[in-house]
């Protein structure tokens, strides 16, 4: 069941989960600009559109998917490596999603809030300081936290265990179809952020 938005407000939950790419900041095209310069070096198809549907996977996961399916083999620490370069080169350009850091700040105090992940710790804490949250949230769930990342819901559970409350009490904020699903299976209520808010979308030849 996708929730409105504003229905935190309406109910009393335990938690607000936030998903951080695409929900607290708009950094889906620039995580995509990065994705392409990585893919084109090494001849990989990897189109917007399943840039989009592998939302949330970690970028290890994601190179280990495709170029598995192209046959390759490639040194994935330094794929991982290079597309984040690319990506942090371009942080400056990132803005945060206004309604939903609105949610975030007039949260924190009043109910535990938890930032959930399929990135790394470090990248994802230099967009939170970039957008004004770092130092905002209780806790943080990387993708270096658990050993199953979105769509299953060991994410969301960890971030429940941590700030020690029931997940059905939790609401998530994604904008991923892994993310909602991986909430589904936690037991948890979400709200898509796609429902108000869409990325800026770019060909492949904007960025070739």
């Amino acid at each position: 069941m996708t929730h409105h938005h504003d229905l935190w407000q309406q109910q009393s939950y335990s938690a607000l989960l936030f998903d951080c790419d695409g929900t607290l900041a708009d950094t889906m095209p620039a995580h995509f600009i990065a994705w392409t310069h990585v893919t084109q070096l090494h001849d990989l198809r990897f189109d917007e559109e399943r840039f989009y549907a592998l939302g949330g996977r970690p970028s290890r996961d994601i190179i280990a998917l495709l170029a598995a399916e192209a046959g390759r083999e490639l040194d994935l620490d330094e794929a991982v490596i290079l597309k984040e370069s690319t990506f942090l080169a371009q942080l400056h350009e990132v803005r945060a999603i206004d309604p939903v850091v609105d949610v975030a700040r007039r949260a924190s105090g009043f109910i535990p809030t938890a930032v959930v992940t399929g990135g790394h710790r470090h990248i994802c804490e230099q967009i939170l300081a970039h957008v004004g949250l770092d130092g905002l949230f209780d806790t943080l769930v990387a993708s270096e936290d658990t050993r199953l990342h979105k769509p299953e819901p060991e994410p969301f559970l960890e971030a429940a265990r941590r700030l020690d409350v029931d997940p059905s009490r939790c609401v998530v904020w994604e904008d991923s179809d892994l993310g909602i699903e991986a909430a589904r299976r936690a037991g948890m209520s979400w709200i898509d952020v796609r429902s108000f808010h869409t990325p800026r979308r770019i060909s492949q030849a904007a960025v070739a």
